[in-house]
C-alpha cells in the first residue's frame, strides 16, 4: 500500500530525538507556506528568527512538531564527503593515509520523509548511512551534527563503464538525505550509528570507529578549501551496503540526532 503523506508527516514526528543535557535540536521546516528555522522543544518548535548560525531570536509563538514538514536542516553553500572512512566498510584494502574527499552537489540533498528517487537506467542504487558534520563560525568550526544518506549508483561509481568522476554515481538528484535536526553540542564519538531497510538493521558500527574523527577531517579540508557556515560534510559509511528498490524505505538514525527516514521510488 503506498505511504500517504500523512503518513510521512507522522513519521517525521516520530524521527525526532529525545532532549539531551547541553545540546540544541535545530530543524528547518515549512508550515502555512513558508520555511522557517526552529529549535525543537520536547514536541514543540520555537520559531526563530535570522540564522542559525549567528544567535538567532525566537519568533512567535512555539508550533506542534506534529503540524511542520521537515526540509533538510540547513541550506550547504558546499556539500563534501569522506571515503572510505572506517575499517568495516574497506575490509582488506589498506587504509588512506588522509581523509578521502570528494563533492557532492547541493541539487542532491533530500528532505526527511520525501523520496529518494532510483534514476530509470541505474540497476545498483545504494544506501550509505553516514554523521554528517555542519559547519558555523569561530575557531572550532563544527556546529553540529545531522544524519545523511550517501546514496550510490555502484555500476556508475565502480562498474565496467564507470564515469570519469562521481558526479552522478553520488550526486544525482535526492542522493543526499538530510536531517532530521542539526544536534548542536552533542559529542558523537559515543553515538551508535544505524542503518535499517525496511526495518531490518543493515548497518551498526560506533561513530568512535571512524578512522579520521571529525575534527581531522575539517582540520584536513580546510588546508585547501575555505569552509563556510551552513557547509556540510559526510563523514563515511560503514560495513557493507546493498542495493535498494522503489517501494523500499530506508532509515538512518544516530543516537542523538534522531532518525533520517525516506521511501524509494522509480524515477
Amino acid at each position: 500500500m503506498p505511504i500517504t503523506r500523512r503518513q510521512l508527516l507522522a513519521a517525521a514526528a516520530a524521527q525526532f530525538p529525545q532532549p539531551k543535557a547541553g545540546v540544541t535540536h535545530y530543524v528547518r521546516y515549512t508550515l502555512g507556506g513558508a520555511v522557517s528555522y526552529g529549535r525543537l522543544e520536547g514536541d514543540r518548535i520555537q520559531p526563530l528568527q535570522g540564522s542559525i548560525f549567528a544567535n538567532p531570536k525566537p519568533a512567535g509563538k512555539p508550533v506542534a512538531a506534529s503540524s511542520v514538514k521537515l526540509l533538510y536542516p540547513c541550506q550547504p553553500p558546499k556539500v563534501l564527503a569522506v571515503g572510505l572512512n572506517y575499517k568495516s566498510h574497506i575490509g582488506n584494502q589498506p587504509a588512506p593515509k588522509r581523509p578521502e574527499i570528494f563533492y557532492k552537489p547541493i541539487t542532491c540533498l533530500q528532505n526527511p520523509g520525501d523520496p529518494i528517487v532510483i534514476p530509470p537506467d541505474s540497476k545498483n542504487t545504494h544506501y550509505e548511512g553516514e554523521l554528517v558534520i555542519v559547519i558555523g563560525k569561530g575557531p572550532k568550526q563544527i556546529f553540529g551534527y545531522t544524519c545523511g544518506n550517501d546514496v550510490s549508483e555502484r555500476d556508475w561509481q565502480n562498474g565496467a563503464d564507470k564515469d570519469m568522476q562521481w558526479w552522478r554515481a553520488k550526486g544525482a538528484n535526492t542522493f543526499g538525505p538530510l536531517g532530521p535536526v542539526i544536534a548542536a553540542g552533542l559529542d558523537p564519538k559515543p553515538s551508535l550509528l544505524q542503518t535499517r531497510l525496511n526495518g531490518s538493521v543493515v548497518q551498526k558500527q560506533y561513530v568512535s570507529d571512524l578512522l579520521f574523527d571529525c575534527e581531522a577531517c575539517v582540520s584536513f579540508i580546510s588546508r585547501y578549501v575555505t569552509l563556510t557556515p551552513g557547509d556540510v560534510i559526510f563523514t563515511g559509511t560503514p560495513g557493507s551496503t546493498k542495493a535498494m528498490k522503489p517501494g523500499d524505505v530506508v532509515e538512518v538514525e544516530i543516537d542523538g540526532i534522531g532518525i533520517l527516514r525516506n521511501p524509494v521510488s522509480a524515477g
